[in-house]
């Protein structure tokens, strides 16, 4: 009798759990984002809550959780519980490099987080002043080599360190990096001439370039963004070896069951085929990226790999 009473409990445990992952989520899912709100990333994450929202028919929410270069929302996600109700959209760049950039980490980027899809690529730019004489990459690269420790570039993120740092040792350049806690803050010392260039997100870049501020004169991307196609990439320009993508993927705490991955996943893949999905992206300078969860367990491996050669070749000393 008490083998029969257990087979029975044991028969609904197996019918329990496909219907409980038929059913999610049966109340608001947290989209966690490490930078604040209305930053590049919180822009990002809201469009893919309302398009997840859309196709689901279910609430999805953002959850800022800022700091520490995003390593703060991704400790919170690496102890999260499983469920499917906390969901990490998140650069797979910003996960690989963190390896190399960080003594100790509160967690590890390959074990402690399952990816169930991507979103976009984007890459880095190179920018002036509008009112600057330079109009191609080489006029810069002669004027730099001239000006040697002089000469200064601003940045306020990991990439664009590592972007301006490859490129000052691929073009042999003496250029002094210039740190800003954003992007913005050093406009007005770009545009009054007080830095030579800079190195920034497209979707910041873009707006500038729009409002007749700056000029972007080479791409980080080893091929022309289709979102940018008039921007050279920085081969083109003449330093070849700075081949840096940058991608989004979205990923959830280890041990989250199958099913729900799985539903994730068919959404996200469904998101990138959504009329203004790729328009919404073109508008921020990126372009779709959509591989399977085991080609984004692939990217971020090899990013991980990369991330190392690039911080040792731009000689940055890990925090």
């Amino acid at each position: 009798m008490r083998g029969l009473l257990l087979a029975a409990g044991l028969g609904v445990l197996a019918v329990a759990t496909p219907v409980h992952a038929q059913d999610y989520p049966t109340r608001e899912v947290k989209l966690i984002c490490g930078f604040v709100a209305g930053s590049g990333a919180d822009i990002i994450h809201r469009f893919v809550a309302k398009q997840l929202q859309a196709i689901s028919g279910r609430t999805f929410l953002v959850e800022n959780r800022p700091g520490a270069a995003g390593n703060i929302a991704s400790t919170f996600v690496s102890k999260a519980k499983p469920d499917g109700y906390t969901v990490y959209p998140v650069g797979g760049s910003a996960l690989a490099s963190s390896v190399h950039l960080y003594k100790q980490l509160a967690f590890d980027p390959v074990n402690d987080f399952e990816p169930v899809g991507t979103i976009l690529k984007q890459g880095w730019l190179l920018v002036v002043d509008a009112k600057s004489p330079f109009k191609t990459l080489p006029e810069l690269t002669a004027y730099l080599k001239e000006k040697k420790d002089k000469a200064s570039y601003s940045t306020a993120t990991t990439n664009g360190a590592v972007m301006g740092e490859l490129y000052k040792t691929y073009a042999g350049l003496e250029t002094v990096q210039v740190n800003y806690k954003t992007i913005g803050d050093s406009l007005n010392d770009l545009t009054s001439g007080n830095i030579d260039f800079a190195m920034a997100d497209a979707a910041w870049s873009l707006g500038q370039i729009r409002n007749g501020r700056i000029r972007a004169l080479a791409i980080s991307t080893p091929e022309r963004m289709k979102s940018m196609p008039d921007i050279p990439t920085m081969a083109e320009g003449g330093v070849p070896g700075v081949n840096l993508v940058f991608w989004f993927g979205v990923f959830v705490p280890k041990g989250t069951p199958q099913p729900i991955k799985d539903k994730l996943g068919e959404w996200v893949s469904q998101l990138a085929k959504l009329p203004d999905t790729e328009p919404f992206l073109s508008s921020i300078g990126t372009d779709v990226l959509s591989v399977s969860p085991d080609e984004a367990k692939e990217l971020l491996r090899k990013d991980i790999e990369n991330w190392g050669r690039y911080v040792k070749t731009a000689n940055i000393k890990p925090n």
